[in-house]
């Protein structure tokens, strides 16, 4: 009997005695685990899971995937050229027993990504459920100061004068941004409100930094298009 499984937003079509290559899962080697998210089995269709089945497989290795290469050049005045290499984490399982039904009280931990965090089946995922039930039943009253109320507000909109002059002081004592190429004075606000004022933190930065504030601030490959990290190790001496 076959059944088709889901996991790693990857769909897998399995028998028992299969081996196969996942999506990373939070477990370790020689863990019994169990797929839930059973699309199809033998001739039973879900619509879309099939209610109560499951797929038992049992971990050998965590292991990775080959390595892909990512190259970045750009010809510019000021080109450069990036290269970063990736192998992407997977976990081998053996397939074991199709479970057509009783999936739900067969007590075996459910196989989760390394996103999420593995649980129990069955009578430890009603304890858990109940744990939690008691917990949010016991901090009920801390959810009330979260409602928002005319006296909540007053205070807040009295405290933003104060951020705004201590935002305005910081970037005083800095260098005058609008130096670099391509910098006015709306990027330069941009940078001072992500903490950069100098030319001294620029010209430290690294490729993951120029990485992410490109993404942060949306400046779409601005900072090596215009070099701003020489320029400010230049003005920066």
């Amino acid at each position: 009997m076959f059944a088709v499984l889901k996991t790693g937003g990857k769909q897998y079509r399995v028998q028992s005695g299969d081996v196969l290559r996942v999506e990373k899962l939070d477990a370790q080697a020689g863990d019994e685990i169990q797929f839930n998210d059973v699309l199809m089995v033998g001739d039973t269709i879900g619509a879309p899971l099939v209610a109560g089945a499951g797929v038992k497989a049992t971990v050998i290795d965590q292991i990775k995937g080959p390595k892909t290469i990512n190259f970045v050049k750009r010809r510019r005045k000021h080109g450069s050229q990036r290269k970063k290499g990736h192998r992407q984490q997977l976990t081998l399982v053996r397939i074991g027993d199709i479970l057509e039904s009783g999936a739900d009280t067969s007590g075996v931990r459910a196989a989760l990504t390394g996103r999420g965090i593995a649980f129990a089946t069955g009578a430890v995922a009603m304890a858990a459920a109940g744990a939690y039930a008691a917990y949010a039943a016991a901090n009920k009253g801390d959810d009330a100061p979260a409602k928002t109320t005319k006296a909540a507000t007053k205070p807040a909109a009295d405290k933003a004068p104060k951020a705004k002059a201590a935002t305005a002081d910081a970037t005083t004592d800095g260098d005058d941004l609008k130096v670099l190429s391509g910098v006015g004075p709306a990027l330069e606000k941009k940078l001072h409100e992500a903490g950069v004022t100098s030319f001294a933190q620029i010209a430290a930065w690294t490729d993951e930094d120029v990485a992410a504030f490109d993404e942060k601030l949306n400046f779409k490959g601005r900072i090596e298009r215009e070099g701003w990290i020489q320029q400010s190790k230049d003005l920066s001496k």
